[in-house]
C-alpha cells in the first residue's frame, strides 16, 4: 500500500485478527455492488431525474463493512468503454456485458412508477457470480417521501444480501438522513447537468432550499473549483459540516482553492484536517508545498519525504523533494531525486532542465527558483475504504464465532476509531451493531448517541445517552446531555449534568469548557440587579 501510516494500522489489526492469513481471503469477504439507474416505467417525463436518484441514495445506504458500492464515476467509465451514452437506459443483457469486466458481485436493477399520488419502486439483484436474479423487492409511498421509499428499498436489498442483517427496518429507515424533495431534485439535476453553469445553478438552489445539505455544498464547491472560481469554492466548501463524511473531500479542495488565492495558512489548516482523518499521500505532498510557502522548510521536507516513502512511483513527489533540497543547498541528493523523477517520467522537461543546471556548478545557484512545486489535485478515498471494509469483513468472519460481548466490544472500538477520524456514518453503523449484539454495553449507546447528535437527530441522541447512563454513569453521555440541554436553553439541567461529569473527572477539558458556557447562559437568564 501507498500509505505507511495506514499500513501500520492494517498490520496492527491483522495481528489482532490472528488466523486471517491471506489478503485473498480478506478481499473475498467484501462484496462489491453497483446500482444501475432505475427505469422510469411511469412514462411521466418530469420524473426522469428520479432514475439517477436511486443509485445516489441506495449506494449511500448499502455501504457497510461487508458491502462496497461502486460510484457513479465507476459506472460512467464502464459505459464509456462500452460506447453507451450516460443518459441511455441499457437493456439487462447489455448491462450484464458492461458490468462483467468490472468483476462486480451484485448489480441492483429497478424501475419505478407513479400513479399521480403514490410512487412505487421495485428492485431486483443480479447475482453476477451465480448468474441469476434474486426475488424482487417493492416499496411505495407518497412522492414527497421518495428518499424514505428508497431507504426502505435499501433495507430490503441489504436483507437479501445479508439475511442475518440485525437492524430492523423501522430503525434503519428512521435513523437515515433525510432531505427535502425539492432540494434533492435540484441536487440530482445538478449531477445530471452537462454544463458548469447549469450545475452551479441547481446546486445553489439545493443549498438555498436546504442550507445544511452537505452533499450539495460539496458538489457546489467542486463545481466552482472546476471553473476556477476559488473564492466561491472556499465559501461553499466551508459550509460542509466538519462532522459530515463529505468534510474530508471538501477540505481537500478547500485547501487547493485557498492555495490558489495565496491563503497558505488556510490551505495548511484544510489539508491538516484531511491528514488526521485520511492519510492520503497526496495530502502529505500538498502539506509539504504549503508549509514550504509558509517558510517552514524543515516541516516541508518531512512531508515530502513521507510522500516519497509512501509512494515512490510518483515522479512529482521526487521533483518536489528535489526542489526543496536545491533550496537548502543539498545538490547531490537533489540530483538523485531528479534522476528518480526522470526514470519515472522521461519526458519531464522541468526536471531535465534542473538536472542539467546541477551538472554545472556555476548555474546551480538559485536553480530551485526556476520551477514551482507541484500540488496534487486528485482526490480518491475509494481505495482506502476498500481496504478498510476488507479488513472489517475479515474481522466479522472471525468474530462471528465469538460471544456477543466480545463481538460487540470490537464494534465499539472500531466505532470510536472511525468517529475520531470523521467517519460518522460508518461509526454509527458500528455502534448500532454493538448495541444490537450487546444491549448492556454502555459505550455502544454513548457512541451511538454521539453519531446521532452529529446527524442532528436530537431525540435519538438523547434517548441513547440516557440508555448509556442507565447502564453506567460516565462522562461522555453526561456531557452530551449537557450540550443538548444547553442547545435547548435548559441551562439548569445542563449545569447538573456538567457537575456530575466534573465529579467523575475534575480536570476534563470538555466539561470545563461546557461549565463556562453554562455559566454564561445562566448569567443571561439572571434578573437584572435593582437600581
Amino acid at each position: 500500500m501507498r500509505i505507511l501510516r495506514f499500513i501500520s494500522l492494517c498490520c496492527a489489526l491483522l495481528i489482532c485478527l490472528a488466523g486471517l492469513t491471506t489478503a485473498q481471503s480478506t478481499a473475498n469477504s467484501t462484496d462489491t455492488v453497483i446500482v444501475i439507474p432505475f427505469e422510469n416505467a411511469s412514462g411521466v417525463p418530469g420524473l426522469q431525474w428520479i432514475s439517477e436518484a436511486f443509485p445516489e441514495i441506495l449506494s449511500q445506504r448499502l455501504s457497510s463493512p461487508s458491502i462496497f458500492p461502486l460510484t457513479r464515476e465507476d459506472r460512467l467509465r464502464a459505459y464509456d468503454r462500452a460506447g453507451i451514452p450516460a443518459q441511455v437506459q441499457p437493456a439487462r443483457a447489455t448491462i450484464y456485458r458492461v458490468v462483467e469486466p468490472m468483476d462486480v458481485d451484485y448489480v441492483v436493477l429497478g424501475r419505478y412508477t407513479f400513479d399521480g399520488r403514490s410512487l412505487t419502486a421495485a428492485a431486483q439483484i443480479l447475482d453476477m457470480q451465480n448468474r441469476k436474479l434474486l426475488p424482487e423487492s417493492q416499496e411505495s409511498g407518497p412522492l414527497v417521501e421518495l428518499v424514505n421509499v428508497q431507504t426502505a428499498l435499501a433495507w430490503d436489498i441489504l436483507h437479501s444480501l445479508r439475511p442475518d442483517f440485525k437492524v430492523d427496518k423501522q430503525a434503519f429507515t428512521t435513523t437515515a438522513p433525510t432531505v427535502r424533495l425539492d432540494a434533492f431534485e435540484n441536487y440530482i439535476r445538478g449531477i445530471l447537468d452537462s454544463t458548469d453553469a447549469d450545475r452551479i445553478n441547481h446546486f445553489r438552489e439545493a443549498v438555498r432550499l436546504s442550507p445544511t445539505y452537505n452533499e450539495a455544498w460539496l458538489r457546489l464547491g467542486r463545481s466552482y473549483f472546476d471553473t476556477h472560481q476559488y473564492d466561491q469554492t472556499i465559501t461553499a466548501l466551508g459550509q460542509v459540516a466538519t462532522t459530515a463524511p463529505e468534510a474530508r473531500e471538501a477540505n481537500f479542495f478547500l485547501g487547493l482553492a485557498a492555495y490558489s488565492v495565496n491563503d497558505f495558512s488556510r490551505a495548511e489548516s484544510a489539508f491538516n484536517f484531511v491528514a488526521v482523518r485520511l492519510p492520503l499521500t497526496e495530502i502529505f505532498n500538498n502539506l509539504g508545498v504549503t508549509t514550504f510557502r509558509l517558510g517552514d522548510r524543515k516541516q516541508a521536507e518531512s512531508y515530502y519525504r513521507k510522500a516519497v516513502e509512501s509512494d515512490a512511483s510518483d515522479p512529482d513527489y521526487h521533483f518536489n523533494l528535489a526542489l526543496l533540497l536545491l533550496e537548502t543547498g543539498n545538490h547531490q541528493e537533489a540530483a538523485q531525486q531528479l534522476k528518480e523523477c526522470l526514470n519515472l517520467r522521461p519526458g519531464d522537461a522541468e526536471a531535465r532542465s534542473l538536472l542539467d543546471r546541477l551538472a554545472d556548478p556555476s548555474r546551480a545557484t538559485n536553480a530551485s527558483h526556476l520551477a514551482t512545486a507541484r500540488l496534487k489535485s486528485n482526490y480518491d478515498e475509494d481505495w482506502y475504504r476498500q481496504l478498510f471494509v476488507g479488513i472489517q469483513a475479515a474481522a466479522e468472519e472471525r468474530l462471528a464465532k465469538a460471544d456477543p460481548v466480545t463481538h460487540a466490544q470490537f464494534h465499539v472500538n472500531r466505532g470510536q476509531e472511525l468517529l475520531g477520524q470523521g467517519f460518522t456514518a460508518e461509526a454509527q453503523r458500528e455502534f448500532r451493531e454493538a448495541a444490537t449484539l450487546d444491549p448492556a454495553n454502555p459505550e455502544a449507546h454513548a457512541g451511538l448517541a454521539r453519531t446521532l447528535e452529529a446527524d442532528n437527530d436530537i431525540p435519538g441522541a438523547r434517548a441513547e445517552a440516557e440508555a448509556a447512563l442507565r447502564l453506567k454513569v460516565f462522562v461522555d453521555p453526561l456531557l452530551l446531555l449537557a450540550r443538548l440541554d444547553l442547545r435547548d436553553n435548559k441551562a439548569d439541567a445542563a449545569a447538573q449534568s456538567v457537575d456530575r461529569a466534573l465529579k467523575l473527572e475534575p480536570a476534563n477539558p470538555s466539561a470545563l469548557n461546557l461549565k463556562r458556557a453554562v455559566a454564561a447562559q445562566l448569567a443571561q437568564k439572571a434578573p437584572p440587579l435593582p437600581n
